[in-house]
């Protein structure tokens, strides 16, 4: 679920350099950190839906 969620964040991240005119850096850049921000919120959501399920 994280890695899904760490692909989905890259994307919406590329999506937003584009959107403000970024170059191949700020993509990556804004890329790289949507990602790792979206992957840690669904580590978090996995963890708690492991959690509370058992």
């Amino acid at each position: 679920m994280y890695l899904l969620c760490g692909l989905i964040g890259a994307f919406l991240g590329a999506r937003q350099a584009k959107k403000r005119n970024g170059n191949r850096a700020d993509i990556a850049q804004y890329a790289a950190g949507y990602g790792i921000l979206f992957a840690l919120i669904g580590l978090v959501l996995t963890v708690i839906l492991d959690r509370s399920v058992i």
